[in-house]
């Protein structure tokens, strides 16, 4: 069952990313590889990416008229700083996962089993998209 694990982070840990100090820049940059690397070893990568910071989001608001406006949909202390998918068998596996992640302290993971059909064929968006491509 695929997972997706939600990474949210304060603005302290956003701006380690940035840290004018190379020394915890790097220290920051250097756990997420190693982390990477452990979800390909273990055959559970689906996929993942970080996102840049908030201010260089766009949000778009559905409704009878498309309202778009610059930042991110909330305005809270937390950010979506990027996210993972893996294959799991389980929520009690995925939570071990997540408690991994590298995040910076602080940080609030968020995981959530991913949309299946009904009939349970797999990825309600995987299946639609695969269904529309031939």
């Amino acid at each position: 069952m695929n997972f997706t694990m939600l990474i949210y982070e304060t603005d302290a840990g956003l701006a380690r990313r940035t840290e004018p100090d190379a020394q915890k820049r790097e220290a920051y940059w250097a756990a997420w590889p190693l982390y990477v690397q452990a979800l390909h070893e273990a055959g559970v990568f689906v996929a993942g990416a970080g996102l840049q910071p908030p201010e260089t989001a766009t949000t778009v608001t559905l409704g009878d008229q498309r309202r778009v406006q610059d930042g991110p949909y909330a305005d809270t202390k937390e950010q979506l700083g990027g996210y993972f998918v893996i294959n799991v068998p389980d929520l009690d596996t995925a939570l071990e996962w997540a408690a991994r992640i590298p995040a910076a302290p602080g940080s609030a993971i968020e995981v959530r089993p991913n949309l299946e059909r009904p009939d349970g064929g797999g990825c309600a968006v995987e299946a639609e998209a695969a269904r529309h491509a031939t």
